[in-house]
């Protein structure tokens, strides 16, 4: 039997590779829209980050999150990725 290959991605907080269906995932689509996408599949530039709050503290302070998805992130965005990834804790 043919072992199945796991995704790996890499976490913008922590830096750590990890399996893709172990993160959570953030898009930036051609609209510009920022927005947290709990399938993994929307379309658009997209980023993985742990499922801790402190793993994205560490991505807003280091600016890797708004340099991987290439645009400035408003406050209220931030707001709105932060109370989706504290569900998962």
């Amino acid at each position: 039997m043919k072992i199945r290959k796991i995704p790996m991605r890499k976490c913008i907080g922590c830096m750590e590779s990890f399996p893709k269906k172990e993160l959570c995932r953030i898009v930036k689509n051609k609209e510009n829209e920022i927005f947290f996408d709990p399938t993994g599949k929307k379309n658009g530039r997209g980023t993985y980050i742990c499922k801790k709050s402190d793993c994205f503290e560490k991505a807003i302070k280091s600016k890797r999150l708004s340099k991987s998805l290439e645009t400035e992130i408003p406050e209220e965005v931030y707001n709105a990725i932060k109370a989706e990834i504290e569900k998962y804790e």
